[in-house]
C-alpha cells in the first residue's frame, strides 16, 4: 500500500471570507517508497533519525544518525538542508567514515545522534559512536570553518567503558545565558548528565562524566531516557531540558521539564524532578508534549521522539523523527511549529510545519466538528482522537463529555468540563493556529496546550459551522 506523506509549498492562502491565511496546498510525495531506497538525492525526509538542526546563512541544515531502510547505512552522518523548513535536500555526508580512535573504541558500524552548533568562526559537529546496547561508547568532535565541510576530527570529547555506570551518546551543547559552555548528554544506561566545556577547545573543563540531570529506573526499555536537549527562554528565564522517553520503535515520547539553572534541578509540570527514580509510576515523572498519535481514521505516526529545536527570532521549531503506523521501518523528519503557555511552558502544534504564522482568529470560526486527543502519559502506544463539538452557543459536546468554551479574541481558547468522564471541573487552555490538515489535505484550525494536570492536548476542527 502506498501513502503520502506531503511537503508544504511554504506560502500561505487566505481562507474563505475570513483573512485568516492557512499554507498553501502541500507538494505530495509516496511513503513507504522503495524505489528511493538506494538514491539518497530522493532521500529528502526519509530516513531522517535524531536530528540535530541549526540556521546557518546558507540555510537550514540537519545532521542525523545514519540509518537506512532495506540494507545497511553508510556511516558519516548524514546532512540535509533547507530554505523554509518544509523542502529538505540531500546534502551528504560530513564525515568519509567512522574515525579511526571512534572505530577502535566502540567497533561502532555507524554513527547516532549527532549536534550541530557554531562557535568562535567555526562549525563544531558533536558525534555519537557505539552499538545497540553497550555502554562502551564515545562521543566525538569534528571541526570545520564550513557547513558543508570538509570536516576535521578532533578525538574524544567523552568515553565510556563497558562496565561504567552511564552511556556517553546523544550529545547537545549549548552555551548559558551568562556565556559558559555545556554538554548534556547520555542514554537508557545510567540516565542524563550534563558537563561544563571549555570553550576554546569544545572539550571537558574537568574530569569525570558530569552531573545528573535526569534518569529513570533501568530495569527495562520502559524505564528508557535519552536525548537530551536543552534550551533557554530569555521571556521566563528558564532552561528547558527535553528527552525520550521508552522504547525507540514502539512508544517514544517527548518529555519536558524545567529549571532557574542550567544544571538543574529540572521539575516537570507537576513539580517532580526528572531524578526522582523512587515515584511511582515512573512514567508519568517529566511533561509529555509528543507521543505517537491518530487523527481520525487516518494513518498515523508512532514514536515520534530525539528532539532538537530551532529559534528564528521570535519563533520556536521543534524538530524530531517519527515513524510510519503501516512500517515503523521508515523514519521520517518532523517539523513543527511550538508555542509557548502563559505561565511557561513549551506546546508543539498537532501538524507538521507547513508554513503557518501566528495570527488572531476571528471568533466566529471556531464553532464546529473537531477531532481532539490527550497524550495521556499513562498510554504508551498511540493516543487516538475523539470527536468536540464547539457549539455556538458556548457549550461543548463530544465523546470526552460536555462542558463550556470562551475565547479571548485573539489565539486563546479556554475548554471547561462539566461532567465526571471528563474530569469535573478540568480546564484547557490552548492556543488556535491556522495549519495544513496533513491527514485531511486541507488548512484546517488546530489547537495545542496544557490541560490544569499539566497534560498535552491537541485538537483540529474539521468542519465548520458557519460553513
Amino acid at each position: 500500500m502506498m501513502l503520502l506523506l506531503l511537503l508544504g509549498m511554504g506560502g500561505c492562502s487566505k481562507g474563505h471570507a475570513t483573512g485568516v491565511l492557512f499554507p498553501e496546498p502541500p507538494d505530495a510525495t509516496a511513503m513507504y517508497d522503495t524505489t528511493v531506497l538506494h538514491n539518497e538525492a530522493k532521500w529528502t525526509v526519509n530516513n531522517a533519525h535524531d536530528p540535530g538542526v541549526i540556521r546557518t546563512d546558507q540555510g537550514c541544515y540537519i545532521f542525523s544518525t545514519d540509518v537506512k531502510v532495506g540494507g545497511e547505512p553508510k556511516p558519516g552522518v548524514m546532512v540535509r538542508k533547507s530554505a523554509d523548513l518544509i523542502h529538505w535536500t540531500w546534502v551528504g555526508r560530513a564525515l568519509p567514515g567512522i574515525p579511526a580512535e571512534a572505530l577502535a573504541w566502540t567497533g561502532a558500524t555507524n554513527l547516532w545522534a549527532p549536534d550541530i552548533v557554531y562557535h568562535d568562526g567555526e562549525y563544531r559537529l558533536y558525534y555519537s559512536a557505539s552499538t545497540f546496547g553497550s555502554r562502551q561508547s564515545m562521543i566525538g568532535l569534528a571541526v570545520s570553518e564550513s557547513i558543508e565541510g570538509p570536516w576535521t576530527d578532533q578525538g574524544v570529547v567523552i568515553k565510556t567503558r563497558a562496565d561504567d555506570p552511564l552511556n556517553a551518546i546523544d550529545p547537545n551543547v549549548i552555551t548559558d545565558h551568562e556565556g559558559r559552555m555545556w554538554m548534556v548528554y547520555g542514554s537508557f544506561f545510567g540516565g542524563i548528565h550534563i558537563i561544563e566545556l571549555d570553550p576554546a577547545t569544545g572539550k571537558p573543563k574537568e574530569e569525570g562524566f558530569g552531573k545528573l540531570v535526569a534518569a529513570r529506573d533501568m530495569a527495562s526499555e520502559d524505564g528508557a531516557v535519552e536525548g537530551p536537549y536543552i534550551i533557554y527562554n530569555e521571556k521566563f528565564k528558564k532552561y528547558y531540558l527535553f528527552v525520550s522517553y521508552d522504547s525507540l520503535f514502539e512508544d517514544y515520547n517527548v518529555r519536558v521539564a524545567r529549571s532557574d539553572s542550567i544544571t538543574g534541578p529540572y521539575v516537570d509540570y507537576n513539580r517532580r524532578e526528572m531524578t526522582d527514580t523512587a515515584f511511582e509510576p515512573q512514567f508519568a515523572v517529566g511533561t509529555k508534549l509528543l507521543g505517537g498519535y491518530k487523527f481520525g481514521e487516518a494513518e498515523g505516526w508512532i514514536a515520534p521522539g530525539h528532539n532538537s529545536v530551532l529559534k528564528e527570532r521570535d519563533s520556536y521549531y521543534i524538530v524530531h523523527h517519527a515513524r510510519g503506523e503501516a512500517d515503523k521501518n521508515w523514519s521520517y523528519l518532523h517539523v513543527r511549529k511550538m508555542l509557548w503557555t502563559e505561565d511557561g511552558w513549551p506546546v508543539v502544534s498537532p501538524e507538521r510545519y507547513a508554513g503557518e504564522t501566528e495570527q488572531d482568529i476571528p471568533e466566529a470560526m471556531l464553532a464546529g466538528e473537531w477531532e481532539r486527543l490527550e497524550h495521556d502519559p499513562f498510554i504508551d502506544g498511540q493516543n487516538e482522537s475523539s470527536q468536540l463539538v464547539l457549539l455556538q452557543t458556548g457549550k461543548t459536546e463530544g465523546s470526552r463529555g460536555s462542558g463550556s468554551w470562551s475565547f479571548d479574541g485573539q489565539r486563546t481558547l479556554t475548554l471547561t468540563w462539566e461532567d465526571v468522564e471528563a474530569g469535573a471541573g478540568r480546564v484547557e487552555q490552548v492556543q488556535v493556529v491556522p495549519a495544513w490538515d496533513w491527514e485531511r489535505n486541507a488548512g484546517a484550525l488546530v489547537y495545542t496546550g496544557l490541560n490544569d494536570e499539566g497534560v498535552a492536548v491537541w485538537a483540529k476542527q474539521i468542519s465548520r459551522t458557519n460553513e
